[in-house]
Order: C-alpha cells, then sequence, then structure tokens
C-alpha cells in the first residue's frame, strides 16, 4: 500500500488544488487528486514524471478546460 504525501508546491494553493505523491510497487510513482483520493492515480516511473514536470514548467501541457 502507497503513503502518500502531498507536493510542496501545493501548499498554499488558493483554491485547495492539492497533489498527492506516493511510492508504489517497482519503483514507480503515484499521482492523485488529494481531494478525490478514492477517484484513483495516475502511475508513472521516474523518467516519465520528470518528462511530464519539465512539460509542464516549459508550459508544453496544457490544462483541461472546463
Amino acid at each position: 500500500m502507497a503513503r502518500w504525501r502531498k507536493s510542496s508546491y501545493s501548499e498554499g494553493s488558493a483554491n485547495g488544488a492539492c497533489v498527492e505523491l506516493g511510492d508504489l510497487e517497482r519503483g514507480r510513482v503515484g499521482v492523485r487528486d488529494s481531494k478525490a483520493p478514492e477517484a484513483g492515480h495516475l502511475a508513472f516511473s521516474t523518467v516519465e514524471l520528470a518528462g511530464l514536470l519539465a512539460r509542464i514548467q516549459r508550459g508544453s501541457v496544457e490544462a483541461p478546460s472546463r
């Protein structure tokens, strides 16, 4: 079972938007919404997660419209 922790970047979020990270089996990292943990999680290798974070920092990933 994963032990989940909030991202340090989530602190002080005005709208309560927080993500949690968890160490999963076989070296995978789980990412989930802290407000809806029952909704499940996404699983990434550390290389995949690093690539996703780099794309987000560069502005290459757009948030879905609501």
